[in-house]
C-alpha cells in the first residue's frame, strides 16, 4: 500500500522526545516499525519550524540544523517544510496575584504554519493520487477537517500515530481507519547511524 507519512514536528518533539536520549530518530526507521508491513512508505514529510538559541541554551539552532541535514542526507524520502516562530506581548493573569495586581505582561512566542503545511499537503497529495493510505503523526485537532475530506472525497485511508502517552484528540480519532503509538522502545530500535555513512555529520554531543 502506497503510504505517505505527515509529522508535525514539535507534536513528537513535545510528545515522545523531549528528555529522553533518542533525538537522533530515523523517521522512515521509526514509521516501518510502528505500522504494519503492508505500508510501503514512499515518502515521510516533516513539519517544523527553525528555532532560536537561548541564554541557557544558545546551540538549540545547530543541533537542529545538524539532524535536519543528517535526516535528509541519509533517508532521501524525507521532505522538510518550515514554519515559523510569532512572537508578541500580551497581558496575562497571575497565577499569585500581588494585592492589586493581577495581570502582567509577558511575552508569548507561538510555532505557526506547521499544521496548515500539513492539512494543505495532505489534502493535495490526497487530490494528486500519490497514496493510498496517510498517516497523520500529530495530537493536534486543528487537523481534523482535512483527515475528514481525504477519507471522505478522496476515499483514502488514514491513519492517526500519536507521539507519547498522552490522551488521543477525539477529534482525529473520528476520522482515522486506524490508530498507533509511538512506544519509547521503537525510538531507542529507531536512531540514525553516527556518524552518518559517507559523512562528517554526526550527532551533537550533548544529545
Amino acid at each position: 500500500m502506497r503510504t505517505f507519512v505527515y509529522v508535525d514536528g514539535f507534536n513528537l518533539y513535545y510528545g515522545a522526545l523531549k528528555g529522553t536520549p533518542w533525538k537522533w530518530l530515523d523517521l522512515p526507521a521509526l514509521f516501518a516499525r510502528v505500522l504494519q508491513p503492508h505500508h510501503d512508505i514512499l515518502k515521510v514529510k516533516y513539519y517544523t519550524a527553525r528555532v532560536s538559541g537561548t541564554l541557557a541554551d544558545p546551540s538549540k539552532p545547530q543541533r537542529q540544523d545538524v539532524y535536519l541535514r543528517a535526516l535528509q542526507r541519509y533517508r532521501t524520502e524525507v521532505e522538510v517544510y518550515f514554519g515559523h516562530f510569532l512572537s508578541h506581548t500580551v497581558r496575562a493573569p497571575l497565577a499569585q496575584p500581588a494585592g492589586n495586581v493581577r495581570t502582567a505582561t509577558v511575552i508569548k512566542t507561538e510555532e505557526k504554519g506547521s499544521d496548515v503545511n500539513l492539512a494543505v499537503h495532505l489534502l493535495n497529495d490526497g487530490w494528486l493520487d500519490v497514496y493510498d493510505c496517510a498517516v497523520v503523526v500529530s495530537n493536534d485537532s486543528d487537523i481534523a477537517e482535512a483527515m475528514r475530506l481525504v477519507r471522505q472525497q478522496h476515499g483514502k485511508r488514514i491513519g492517526l500515530v500519536t507521539p507519547g502517552n498522552r490522551g488521543v484528540s477525539r477529534q482525529l480519532l473520528a476520522h482515522a481507519d486506524f490508530a498507533r503509538r509511538i512506544r519509547t522502545g521503537g525510538l531507542q530500535q529507531a536512531q540514525l547511524p553516527d556518524p552518518i555513512p559517507g559523512t562528517n555529520i554526526g550527532k551533537p554531543s550533548r544529545w
